[in-house]
């Protein structure tokens, strides 16, 4: 994933801002050989109960953040939430809930609400496993 210390900065304080329950929202920039995140679009966690543990987002939140992107001439190129009190790893959960091949997932732990770890995913082919991406910021990123 490429991406400007901006937009990771800005992952960082959603976790922190929804502490102890999980933040979520989606990745908006355009899809390459590596995923370029140039923007956010934040969603509210819709998970009725466990929100420390889970998150949700309705199909309704994809419309909005497709539309989003679309006004920006941006697609959705990916997803991010936090892991309050835990590592930015993927859960069996979020191996489950995937959907995506080709989307980053990102994960911000939030330590006592501060964010530490923060780490990109991809979602192989065949759905089996999460296999870990490199970060690589770049001021210019958010004007591609």
């Amino acid at each position: 994933m490429i991406t400007t210390p901006l937009i990771l900065d800005q992952i960082r304080r959603h976790g922190e801002a929804t502490y102890p329950e999980e933040c979520c929202g989606f990745l908006l920039g355009t899809a390459d050989e590596d995923n370029q995140a140039t923007a956010l679009h934040q969603v509210p966690n819709r998970q009725e109960d466990r929100r420390t543990h889970r998150y949700t987002i309705t199909p309704a939140d994809y419309r909005n953040a497709d539309e989003a992107a679309r006004a920006r001439g941006l697609d959705i190129v990916g997803m991010y939430h936090s892991h309050p009190d835990h590592p930015a790893q993927p859960s069996a959960t979020d191996l489950a809930e995937a959907t995506f091949p080709g989307y980053t997932y990102v994960i911000v732990s939030v330590t006592s609400g501060t964010a530490t770890d923060l780490t990109a995913w991809t979602l192989a082919p065949d759905r089996s496993a999460f296999l870990q991406e490199s970060i690589t910021t770049e001021a210019s990123a958010a004007t591609r």
